[in-house]
């Protein structure tokens, strides 16, 4: 059970590296693997379906995540399919940044992503940001 501990824990770090927005404090990490362990009543290293329940995200992706249909979903298959979201996930980023569609991102179409996020977080439109915008900027793009 260790090991499959620790590959998801593994599998978690990636996860979180896909890009500076969106990781996470270490914590968060952390409080994620207890309730991967938690779910796993049985102990046997594998969450069912009904263990997954307990996970609401992993529970709505479980049919996908479960890549041999036995039921259970192992740290590879979760492994496996974080990597497959990731992957997904920078190939949307670059689409979205690629404003030309020319298959590279310009210097000019990366500031104005950029400069788009920035409008986005100064709420206040004053042409800065300040320690509350940034937060409720990083707390809203949680949320979604």
């Amino acid at each position: 059970m260790k090991s499959i501990l620790a590959l998801t824990a593994v599998a978690l770090a990636s996860v979180a590296t896909i890009a500076a927005a969106q990781t996470a404090p270490a914590g968060h990490r952390g409080a994620f693997m207890e309730r991967l362990k938690a779910a796993d009543t049985n102990g046997d290293g594998m969450l069912s379906q009904s263990e997954a329940a307990a996970l609401p995200h992993l529970a709505k992706h479980f049919a996908e995540i479960d890549a041999d249909h036995n039921g259970q979903v192992t740290a590879d298959e979760l492994h496996a399919f974080m990597q497959a979201r990731r992957g997904q996930f920078a190939k949307k980023a670059f689409a979205t940044l690629d404003a030309n569609g020319d298959g590279k991102v310009s210097r000019d179409e990366f500031l104005a992503q950029a400069a788009a996020r920035f409008d986005r977080m100064d709420a206040n439109k004053d042409g800065a940001l300040t320690p509350d915008e940034l937060h409720g900027a990083h707390r809203g793009h949680r949320g979604k």
